[in-house]
């Protein structure tokens, strides 16, 4: 097949998928105090990334041949990066959740249900005119490490930082005019 920039053209949709046109969202939980956490946390959320799945295998053998056979889906953690504010609200909301999450003893705490510390992350991967070109739903996402806030005499011009990684139950994709109703199907 010749090389032909014209054909290569005509396969791309727009101009593109731009990693850096994104949105992430979720509300707090109360008890984190969030404050404007949430608000923030849209406009504060530096890096993020499109969590990817895997299915196992199962092997069985079966005379002297092994047949393999799709397994459970499993999914990988979420991570983001956060600017840090002189406040910071953000750290704070998170360390606030992490310590929630990981208290034991629920008689001195106001834990109603063991997974009231849950949340929906909603991921909107954007076009270049602001409109949502696919989105994603992390759901019963919850926090379960808070970076380390790096502190350097040597970082000048830059802005402080740090990385939060969550699990969640499972994700759902969809396009810009689909919403995602509550499921156990756990299918993308």
């Amino acid at each position: 097949m010749a090389f032909s920039i014209n054909q290569f053209r005509s396969q791309m949709t727009g101009d593109g998928a731009r990693p850096n046109l994104f949105e992430c969202s979720m509300p707090f939980p109360g008890f984190s105090a969030p404050g404007d956490a949430q608000q923030k946390l849209t406009f504060m959320c530096r890096a993020a990334q499109l969590p990817g799945s895997t299915i196992g295998v199962v092997p069985v053998q079966y005379f002297g041949r092994e047949l393999k056979f799709a397994g459970n889906r499993t999914f990988a953690d979420w991570s983001v990066t956060i600017m840090n504010d002189e406040n910071h609200t953000l750290r704070n909301a998170f360390n606030a959740w992490v310590n929630y999450v990981s208290t034991s003893d629920y008689e001195s705490t106001s834990k109603s249900l063991a997974t009231d510390y849950y949340s929906t992350v909603k991921i909107k991967h954007l076009k270049a005119d602001g409109s949502i070109s696919r989105q994603y739903q992390l759901t019963d996402a919850y926090p379960t490490d808070v970076g380390a806030l790096d502190l350097s005499f040597d970082s000048t011009d830059t802005l402080s930082e740090f990385t939060v990684n969550f699990q969640y139950h499972y994700l759902q994709a969809g396009n810009k005019d689909e919403a995602f109703a509550p499921t156990a199907d756990m299918t993308t």
